[in-house]
């Protein structure tokens, strides 16, 4: 055992190197294998061609989030192509033995959020899925990243992959978070800082006070959103909220196993003396409630400000142009007071019971305005049943709002949630490419207590403002 003292993701990563091959990648086992109906046709499709089979099962989990309908859900697919990739992935998990939750299932859901909800995600893991922001099961101190479909059909009929070590960064944010600034806010505002290529080649470690005191949930978020500045992957050292989060999860250690895992998962920390290859350091107080204005996650900017001239931004002149021209906005204009047609809540950034519960705390006691079509849409079954039991559906009700089913939704518009050509979407999913929402639709990334203000006032709101009107009426302010 080496006395060099290592990062976190040292300790994880060289813990699952099988071979090192020189002036080449790792040969890296991988201890989780999210599937999903999407990336996972071809895969299979490839090992039946060369006629191997899927080497660990049990570490193989599938669930159906990308292509489902929100609404429905007891109906056949009407889409062909999303109807047969959904059978695809429940004849070939049959198949080959893999736990396998579709449509209807109570654990439906999507792939990152069902994922830490049933004790499946732990600490010190290897975690692999073909999706991008796999990303966010690095909040559990786990090494989790995107693959693709032939790194899909690696990892199920190996259990490895071929993986270069990607360099090591560390963001500290430290201090206090104002009111109204969530974990998406904290995201929002660090890619903005480094740009959506400020971390390519590297794994990031998230450390300082905001970390150490953000729930799981808010954890899983920023995680989630490492990938939007080029990250390979994010992590969080566990600490008691990871371990109070994962205790009692179904597939989560028990007895004697989970004092033997809970003594492991402590080790699993930087050292003091560890360095990394790049350090930035933020503060707190610096977040206000972010939103974007542009046609990547990097073009963002806290709403109370506005727009920055092009001489401001990073790139050439043509394409920040191209980018405002998109999005029908223009330089040093204030975002605040802008018209939004559509209000987007959930994916696997934002669509976890802490979520709900931000945008209930705005839409209470008010009502939906009329020009906003809203999408609410829980991350799983259980964060579903949980808006039900807190009473958040009642909530939701009362102020204009349906309560649709699990999925990954108008995220990424491959499903019937499309947003139309040219109107404005508040979403607290993670991208905003252009189209990303539907082509020609235009998204604003936010927090959902941004897009909670935006729901009820039908435009861009400062959340803090109707948090100030709640105190004054409470006679607390």
């Amino acid at each position: 055992m080496s006395n060099t003292p290592s990062t976190l993701f040292d300790k994880v990563w060289d813990a699952h190197v099988v071979r090192k091959i020189e002036d080449g990648p790792d040969v890296f086992f991988i201890d989780r294998h999210f599937i999903h109906e999407v990336t996972s046709p071809v895969a299979f499709l490839g090992l039946q061609t060369r006629g191997v089979d899927v080497m660990s099962p049990e570490r193989t989990f599938a669930t159906a989030d990308h292509n489902t309908p929100t609404i429905n859900q007891h109906l056949p697919v009407a889409d062909p192509l999303s109807a047969n990739q959904l059978n695809q992935l429940e004849t070939n998990s049959a198949k080959y033995g893999i736990s396998h939750w579709g449509l209807n299932n109570p654990k439906n859901g999507i792939v990152h959020v069902v994922g830490p909800e049933n004790g499946i995600t732990l600490p010190g893991m290897t975690i692999v899925c073909g999706d991008s922001h796999t990303s966010t099961h690095g909040a559990f101190g786990a090494i989790a990243f995107g693959i693709g479909t032939s790194e899909v059909e690696m990892v199920l009929s190996s259990q490895c992959i071929m993986q270069p070590k990607p360099k090591k960064m560390r963001i500290s944010v430290n201090g206090k978070l104002g009111r109204g600034v969530t974990p998406k806010d904290v995201a929002l505002y660090i890619i903005s800082k480094m740009s959506t290529s400020g971390a390519t080649g590297y794994f990031v470690e998230y450390a300082g006070d905001v970390f150490e005191n953000m729930s799981m949930e808010g954890r899983m978020t920023v995680c989630n959103m490492s990938i939007e500045m080029g990250a390979r992957g994010g992590m969080i050292a566990p600490d008691e909220t990871t371990f109070n989060y994962i205790n009692g999860r179904e597939k989560a250690p028990k007895g004697e196993a989970w004092e033997k895992a809970l003594a492991y998962w402590k080790t699993l920390k930087t050292d003091p003396e560890a360095s990394f290859d790049l350090e930035y350091t933020f503060d707190a107080a610096d977040i206000e409630p972010m939103i974007t204005y542009g046609t990547n996650p990097g073009m963002g900017i806290g709403i109370s400000k506005h727009i920055p001239l092009s001489g401001e931004v990073e790139g050439g002149k043509s394409s920040y142009e191209k980018s405002l021209n998109y999005m029908g906005f223009h330089e040093d204009e204030e975002m605040i007071g802008k018209k939004v047609d559509y209000v987007f809540v959930g994916s696997c950034t934002n669509g976890r019971i802490e979520d709900f519960r931000a945008f209930a705390s705005i839409i209470k006691g008010r009502k939906k305005a009329d020009n906003v079509t809203a999408w609410i849409v829980p991350g799983s079954h259980v964060v579903e049943q949980q808006i039900k039991e807190e009473g958040i559906l009642d909530i939701l009700h009362e102020a204009g709002f349906q309560l649709r089913q699990p999925g990954c939704s108008a995220c990424l518009a491959m499903n019937d949630d499309k947003v139309p050509a040219g109107k404005y979407a508040v979403s607290t999913s993670n991208r905003n490419f252009e189209g990303r929402q539907g082509p020609n639709s235009r998204t604003l990334l936010a927090s959902p207590l941004v897009a909670a203000a935006a729901a009820v006032t039908g435009v861009v709101t400062d959340p803090r403002e109707l948090m100030e009107e709640e105190l004054e009426v409470s006679g607390t302010y």
